[in-house]
């Protein structure tokens, strides 16, 4: 029989609306290679590493009556070509045009009646490079087993390693009647399961998503079970259906040197332009900004590393944490040490793994980790935070879809319910590239944001150079920490 979707997976597909599609993904940017690069290419690249992500030919299939889960089926008429799509943009294409078609693509809810994911090829940028938009539903991301697309299709070398020839077959679709025999079975073998899946399928299944969540996910920092509610921003107002996606480019190397100069890790430095980026396009907005203001980002950066056994990587897990971001510090370098302050305390509680180790673990990448994030943050309740920063640390070296080298990849993270801004962070090879994904009609500034973050970075990595570590005194210095994601 198919597998069943456990509770917690399952609860993104109840807890999706018109207004919040659940699913995440990026826009990668690709320099094609000798010979180029063309529509029927990708599809055999990514036909050939189907077989390592199972579930993405799979489809959901609802249980008559919900009495029961869904389950997953094999997709009987799996067609490749329905999900590897192909868009070109109009000569001479510009990064603003890329820009409105991933917000548009990225705006439409998946198709439930195939399996949840969907992958464009986009021609026409101006340079000669193209672009690959993908965008997978969280369900797929189960957290056990957690493989995205965008990872797999990857390789560290130009040459396209042979892999082995798909056996694939579908498994014959089960009936209704055999569907219904099954969750009857389970039952009356393990009631007191059943029951409980059965009340969180047909009750609120958006508030046993953060039951399950909390224990699923990950571990969530005692801070942000006591939290008190986020405070009242432009951010967290109610959002439409359509999107804005800008990206912005940072180099890795002033992040470094600001790090060097300044303190803290590479992460912190990066949340301090952040937090630099926002207090300027807040007062920008003429919205007030006082000594002591400060906004909560919901980071579900970290992820605790399993034991391996029985061949199999399970018990993966991301860490959903509380940070008060000091928008209303005039000083960049004491808004770093802040930050810096915070996570430290973190780090010794929650026993956050380092940017090498998560780059290391086998089995995960950049667009998994966003993934699993963006499912941490629809689990906690929005009223906690203002908006989600997922930070990835990618690898320093360039990677290659089918011979064409990677040259910036932005993350995509969904929104929930009154958040009209998530930031998706990654860094690689050798530059931070940030994805801002944003409500149209509530942030349709956000593009100033964007532009706000470049001048903030530079502000930081001015102060470095002319005032190295002369911080205003702060009680209860930090310990010195390794660089985290």
């Amino acid at each position: 029989m198919p597998s069943r979707m456990s509770a917690f997976d399952a609860s993104f597909l109840f807890a999706e609306t018109p207004t919040t599609p659940l699913h995440s993904g990026g826009v990668a940017i690709f320099a094609p290679p000798e010979g180029g690069f063309d529509h029927e290419r990708l599809v055999r690249l990514i036909s050939q590493r189907l077989p390592y992500v199972p579930r993405y030919r799979q489809r959901v299939r609802a249980v008559p009556f919900g009495i029961a889960r869904p389950v997953w089926v094999d997709d009987e008429h799996f067609d490749v070509t329905y999900h590897v799509r192909r868009s070109a943009l109009p000569k001479p294409g510009s990064m603003e045009q890329l820009q409105e078609l991933v917000a548009r693509i990225m705006s439409r809810p998946l198709d439930r009646s195939r399996p949840l994911w969907e992958m464009y090829l986009v021609e026409g940028l101006a340079d000669g490079n193209f672009a690959i938009i993908s965008k997978s539903h969280e369900a797929l991301i189960d957290g056990l087993s957690a493989v995205d697309i965008g990872q797999v299709m990857l390789d560290a070398d130009a040459v396209t390693p042979v892999v082995p020839s798909d056996s694939w077959r579908p498994r014959r679709e089960p009936t209704d009647i055999e569907l219904l025999s099954s969750a009857f079975t389970e039952l009356s073998t393990r009631p007191a399961v059943a029951f409980e899946a059965l009340r969180e399928t047909a009750s609120d299944v958006s508030h046993a998503a953060v039951r399950i969540g909390e224990k699923v996910a990950g571990v969530v920092t005692a801070a942000l079970a006591i939290a008190r509610p986020a405070v009242p921003s432009p951010l967290n107002v109610a959002i439409g259906e359509q999107r804005r996606f800008v990206p912005v480019d940072l180099s890795l190397g002033d992040i470094k040197s600001v790090r060097r100069a300044m303190g803290g890790t590479i992460n912190d430095v990066i949340l301090a332009v952040i937090c630099g980026a926002l207090r300027s396009w807040l007062q920008a907005r003429g919205h007030p900004v006082r000594q002591g203001d400060v906004l909560r980002a919901m980071l579900p950066m970290s992820i605790a590393v399993p034991a391996v056994g029985s061949g199999h990587a399970g018990g993966n897990r991301v860490s959903a944490t509380l940070v008060e971001l000091p928008v209303g510090e005039p000083d960049p370098a004491v808004r770093l040490q802040q930050i810096s302050y915070q996570l430290a305390h973190l780090d010794e509680s929650a026993h956050f793994v380092g940017a090498d180790a998560i780059v290391g673990i086998a089995g995960f990448g950049p667009p998994t980790l966003h993934a699993l994030g963006a499912r941490v943050g629809a689990t906690v309740s929005s009223r906690l935070y203002n908006l989600v920063i997922t930070n990835v640390p990618g690898p320093q070296r360039p990677l290659y879809a089918a011979g064409s080298r990677m040259l910036a990849a932005y993350p995509v993270v969904p929104l929930t319910p009154q958040q009209a801004l998530s930031i998706g962070v990654i860094s690689y090879d050798g530059g931070v590239y940030l994805g801002m994904y944003a409500d149209r009609d509530a942030l349709a500034d956000v593009a100033l944001l964007a532009s706000c973050v470049t001048e903030s970075a530079d502000e930081l990595v001015t102060r470095s150079r002319t005032s190295v570590r002369s911080l205003r005194v702060v009680p209860n210095q930090p310990p010195a920490r390794s660089d985290s994601a």
